[in-house]
């Protein structure tokens, strides 16, 4: 499909979702993050939002790595089943990864000054319908999770116009190597922003609240991925421990000989020790 064909189709409404292909791609990233991940953990105070709410959720989040998509995918996929997702995506990288057009994503030309009047476009199309959760990595780019301040895109901060029963709900995305091969993913939600709540405020006003909603959730998480204790998370997504291959072998064997059940980790979570 040609770069203007996908601009046209984003005017017009996002393709429709495959269910078929959401439930294998949200399946296959999670055994792709359990392979190359430790695991994905949401801190107990980091909490999706009610799923009772009527109206649409819109999720922002920042933007530090190339696995956030996947990391969205499997949010959206274990934690919203009853829901459908949809995200932007820039229109290039689409051209690339046509699958995610299947799996909600809906192209947005970001070098361009159309870009924010067809991301307008596709989202009022997007939140008029029921059951809806739209994912904006709002920085737009890729940037370090430690950058102040944010500087969130303006556009997220337009959408309570477009759907005034909307959730607002901040996510924060960090990555962290703890005492595994792989890396921990951790995701937090923070209080969810009734769109009310943003309409009552002058339209500058709206997008720093936003962000400052956004920067106190990012903070908040740190502190608990920077105290490296597992017994504050939940896993949503667990990977295989240990090194692996032969080193790995020879432990089990050793351990067999011994009497002694293998554990693979590295150092054992103390959430294992409780019974």
């Amino acid at each position: 499909m040609s770069t203007s064909a996908g601009r046209r189709q984003g005017e017009a409404g996002p393709e429709p979702i495959s269910p078929v292909i959401w439930r294998f791609m949200v399946a296959w990233f999670g055994r792709f993050l359990r392979r190359h991940m430790n695991a994905l953990r949401l801190p107990r105070w980091g909490t999706p939002p009610d799923a009772s709410h009527a109206g649409p959720l819109v999720i922002y989040s920042n933007h530090p790595s190339w696995w956030d998509a996947c990391v969205i995918i499997l949010l959206g996929g274990l934690l919203f089943p009853g829901r459908e997702n949809r995200a932007p995506f820039d229109a290039r990288m689409l051209e690339r990864y046509g699958i995610f057009r299947r799996l909600g994503a809906f192209p947005v030309d970001l070098d361009s000054p159309r870009g924010a009047a067809q991301f307008l476009a596709a989202v009022r199309a997007i939140l008029t319908r029921p059951a809806q959760v739209i994912w904006i990595t709002a920085q737009g780019r890729f940037v370090d999770v430690r950058a102040r301040p944010l500087d969130l895109r303006p556009g997220v901060a337009r959408l309570a116009e477009i759907a005034p029963d909307a959730l607002f709900v901040p996510l924060a995305l960090e990555y962290a190597f703890w005492d595994e091969r792989g890396a921990e993913v951790f995701a937090a939600f923070g209080a969810a922003i009734p769109a009310s709540e943003l309409l009552a405020l002058p339209r500058p006003e709206r997008l720093a609240h936003l962000e400052a909603a956004l920067t106190a959730t990012l903070d908040r998480l740190a502190a608990d991925v920077v105290s490296r204790e597992p017994e504050r998370f939940r896993d949503l997504v667990s990977g295989a421990k240990g090194i692996g291959g032969l080193y790995d072998g020879w432990r089990r064997l050793a351990a067999l000989v011994s009497g002694r059940s293998f554990d693979p980790a590295h150092r054992a979570d103390p959430r294992r020790l409780v019974k």
